[in-house]
């Protein structure tokens, strides 16, 4: 089902995923709804924390 889906994600392609905007996927980060990583200056989301944050949603 989640195939598709690289096994760590940029941003944007999360947001596409989960559908939403960059606010709310910026507060689901500051929040630890959903983990997150930053290599440079630029945000890394790994597959199983969508995958988890999907399923208990």
């Amino acid at each position: 089902m989640y195939e598709y889906i690289p096994e760590i994600m940029t941003f944007k392609e999360c947001q596409k995923i989960l559908k939403v905007g960059k606010n709310t996927l910026l507060d689901l980060i500051h929040t630890n709804q959903l983990e997150a990583f930053k290599v440079g200056s630029r945000w890394k989301i790994p597959k199983q924390s969508v995958i988890e944050f999907i399923q208990y949603r």
